[in-house]
């Protein structure tokens, strides 16, 4: 036996480690993310009834991530931390979380697609989801007879979600790092992204 042979690198190789690594760090910012985002909304800042709505700054950021890197989003994160939010923030426990894994696997599908599009097609997308998951909630509540806010209220929180969309996608770009890999473009040890 030569040298070479015996001195065969077990287990993976280096560039493996470092996607692994890197897709590790960006799940862990999302889920840190998300747990600061669901206790932000568990904060009683105000009680008094209001006549609109903010965006639904998890669900923008998790559609970021869904279009972005959907390599840093497992399905399974998706479904812990909508499930987590569901229950915590006192909504029929699963559907939200149904209705976000369909919309992210869907955008997942269409990621390699949308890394040459412009990013409009992309927002559009984007748009087309968050108007489904609106939609599809709001009916399911209603066929279900579960009292659920003024559809004013749903509409608005809709709109403002995907108006909200670039501004997050530049939060990610330039806070965390998270940008759509361009067409054939590699990491530092040549795989493909």
């Amino acid at each position: 036996m030569t040298a070479r042979q015996t001195h065969r690198p077990k287990g993976r190789s280096m560039s493996e480690a470092s996607k692994s690594r890197q897709r590790l760090t960006g799940a862990l910012v999302y889920a840190t993310l998300a747990v600061l985002l669901v206790f932000m909304q568990l904060l009683p800042l105000s009680s008094v009834p209001r006549s609109w709505t903010g965006p639904d700054i998890l669900l923008g950021l998790t559609l970021v991530w869904a279009t972005r890197r959907p390599d840093f989003l497992p399905v399974g994160l998706v479904i812990i931390v909508f499930f987590g939010a569901d229950l915590l923030l006192q909504r029929p426990p699963g559907l939200m979380a149904a209705l976000v894994v369909v919309a992210t696997e869907a955008l997942r599908a269409r990621s390699p697609a949308l890394r040459d599009a412009p990013f409009v097609f992309e927002w559009l997308y984007v748009a087309i989801a968050i108007v489904g998951i609106t939609v599809l909630n709001r009916a399911v509540l209603s066929m279900m007879m579960v009292p659920s806010p003024p559809a004013s209220l749903n509409f608005i929180q809709m709109v403002m979600t995907i108006a909200t969309y670039p501004i997050l996608v530049l939060a990610a770009h330039f806070g965390f790092g998270l940008y759509r890999p361009a067409p054939g473009e590699v990491d530092s040890h040549g795989q493909r992204l």
